[in-house]
């Protein structure tokens, strides 16, 4: 998982402050974001936990999804992150 490019959505608390993105190490980036160590929005808006994820066979794809996700209404996300985890407990313990 950690070399496997992802989109994720993290956010500030249930149907909180959301952020989509993508990585190429899921684990590394969400433990930047968790220590403050990602500069910007969810630094400024204390956006940490990570509700949802899902995996990629390569970047091309994943940059695809994300761009998509980013263009969805927050109703689709919220949607989205239900489906995977309705109590919208912090998934970064199952990734580590």
């Amino acid at each position: 998982m950690q070399n496997k490019p992802a989109v994720y959505i993290l956010a500030s608390r249930r149907k909180g402050t959301l952020y989509v993105g993508v990585t190429n190490n899921l684990v590394r980036r969400i433990w930047e974001h968790r220590n403050n160590l990602a500069e910007g929005f969810t630094n400024n808006y204390s956006v940490h936990h990570l509700v949802w994820y899902e995996l990629h066979e390569s970047m091309t794809t994943a940059i695809t999804r994300e761009k998509q996700l980013k263009n969805w209404k927050r109703d689709w996300k919220i949607a989205l992150v239900v489906s995977m985890n309705p109590d919208w407990v912090d998934l970064y313990e199952e990734i580590v």
